[in-house]
């Protein structure tokens, strides 16, 4: 008696439907993501051997170069506390539009008062060239504009974390870190007025962004 053969089942699978799906991901990721801005200020690091890295979040970064100091913050949330902040320390007031671009602001160097005209500008605009650079001295006073950023950048970042408090797996983390990015070619009593700012202000805690150096 012959053994009945069994039809074999395909294997194979219809992928169309998950073409589909990844090619929807992608549109979505592309219309949705944000293009980075590039540099204002060209800062050419130093070199080291240090992979450690900058916190994606909770940061403020002080750039010189060309004898010009630039501030940004990390998180745009607390990019508007801290203009709000400014804006009442210095009796300069923003619109609503003028925050919101504030908020998309990665680094300004200019005066408090030069702001709102930097903020008109279009993206393309706001080159170097027109930026003169924060004000900076060895006061604590309001004539020291770099000073005021930090100090009011730092209680934005400790309002921002609290009114996450109640938000569920939100972990608190912690102070406002501070970074400098000097140019490799900067003159010593540029980056030393910055520190002596920091210091003012008990920011004693603060790194160096370098550029990563291959050892051979």
């Amino acid at each position: 008696m012959g053994k009945a053969k069994v039809k074999r089942a395909s294997t194979s699978i219809d992928m169309t439907a998950m073409c589909d799906v990844s090619f929807l991901l992608l549109t979505f990721f592309v219309l949705t993501a944000t293009a980075r801005q590039p540099e204002v200020l060209v800062v050419d690091t130093p070199q080291s051997t240090s992979p450690e890295k900058l916190p994606d979040d909770g940061l403020g970064i002080i750039s010189v170069a060309d004898g010009k100091i630039f501030f940004g913050m990390k998180n745009p949330n607390v990019r508007e506390l801290t203009l709000k902040n400014i804006s009442q320390k210095y009796s300069v007031n923003f619109s609503a539009e003028e925050y919101e671009k504030f908020k998309q602001l990665d680094e300004f160097g200019v005066p408090v008062r030069n702001l709102r005209q930097l903020l008109s500008l279009p993206n393309d605009q706001r080159t170097e060239s027109i930026q003169p650079g924060i004000p900076v001295d060895s006061t604590e006073t309001a004539s020291n504009e770099l000073y005021s950023w930090v100090q009011e950048a730092r209680r934005a970042t400790i309002e921002f974390n609290r009114s996450r408090e109640g938000e569920k797996g939100f972990v608190d983390p912690g102070p406002m870190k501070v970074a400098i990015k000097a140019d490799a070619e900067e003159k010593y009593p540029a980056i030393n007025l910055i520190i002596e700012t920091l210091r003012n202000q008990k920011q004693n805690k603060f790194s160096f962004v370098t550029g990563l150096r291959q050892d051979n």
